[in-house]
């Protein structure tokens, strides 16, 4: 009896919190700012993580998140946007990986271990001479939702758009490459030139979500939410939808759920995500997607 009220108390406490934080979303526009760079987020990681997923490459898409910290480090010592940083680190991570995969002799894995220590260690050593920017680490690492400036809005929008652009055009394409590369090259697809492009497009999503749960935590908003969805389809396009909705419920509940007891929205969110995985995955057991 007791455990049962102590359920329904805590029950209360966090409706009563969720209602603190939509009063509070009125009023506050860096709450809504915030809100905005969660649907923002949620459409790039619905549209990129069942092709993570599927392809299983979500050590690829965690080797070019850590390395985008050395594209952030350099771009502040030298007094530039980070995120113009990130964003290039992220691209040149990802054509690296990626040619290493398709004609270098190197262990794959091998390259990607030494791009995600090399692109923390440059990060943490270029932010660490750049006087007043040491704060800044720890928001790269593991992201300030309540932070994000308009002007990273518009960047998050622009990505957004890129994203949906080159996936509209060439889905088809880039989806024979997930599935069966080889079928891929004998049906005279440019696979070589896919597989990039694939990887350059992670890259783009890896900078959409350092607002938002930061670098450290970026493979859980890529790939957890499209594991969900591929549990219960089998469509890529259905788990698009599903897993870019799923993201945007869960980074704003985080956010909600993070405001009165003033903790970090970001590894709020990613708890909440992994624990829907968790969910899920007991949920449907034994059951087959359609």
């Amino acid at each position: 009896m007791a455990n049962m009220c102590a359920w329904w108390r805590t029950i209360i406490h966090t409706g009563t919190d969720m209602g603190e934080f939509f009063q509070a979303l009125l009023h506050y526009q860096f709450l809504q700012l915030a809100l905005l760079a969660g649907l923002l987020a949620s459409i790039g990681c619905g549209v990129m993580g069942p092709y993570v997923v599927v392809k299983r490459i979500a050590f690829i898409a965690g080797g070019i998140a850590h390395s985008v910290l050395g594209g952030i480090g350099v771009a502040l010592f030298l007094g530039t946007d980070p995120l113009a940083g990130a964003l290039l680190a992220a691209v040149i991570a990802a054509l690296l990986i990626g040619g290493v995969r398709l004609y270098g002799r190197a262990h794959e894995d091998t390259l990607i271990g030494a791009l995600w220590a090399i692109g923390m260690a440059v990060g943490i050593l270029f932010i660490s001479r750049v006087p007043g920017y040491q704060a800044d680490l720890v928001s790269y690492l593991f992201g300030n939702i309540l932070l994000v400036p308009t002007r990273d809005l518009w960047l998050m929008g622009g990505l957004d758009a890129i994203l949906l652009l080159v996936v509209g055009l060439w889905h088809r394409q880039i989806l024979a490459v997930v599935f069966d590369e080889e079928q891929a090259r004998l049906r005279g697809l440019p696979v070589t030139f896919l597989y990039l492009l694939l990887l350059v497009l992670i890259a783009l999503t890896v900078v959409l979500l350092i607002h938002l749960v930061g670098l450290i935590m970026v493979l859980a908003l890529l790939t957890l939410p499209a594991a969900i969805a591929g549990q219960y389809v089998h469509s890529l396009t259905r788990m698009m939808w599903i897993a870019t909705l799923l993201n945007l419920f869960l980074s704003t509940l985080g956010l909600a759920m993070s405001y009165t007891p003033n903790l970090p929205p970001g590894p709020a969110i990613v708890l909440l995500t992994g624990l829907a995985y968790v969910l899920s995955t007991v949920l449907t057991r034994g059951r087959r997607p359609t």
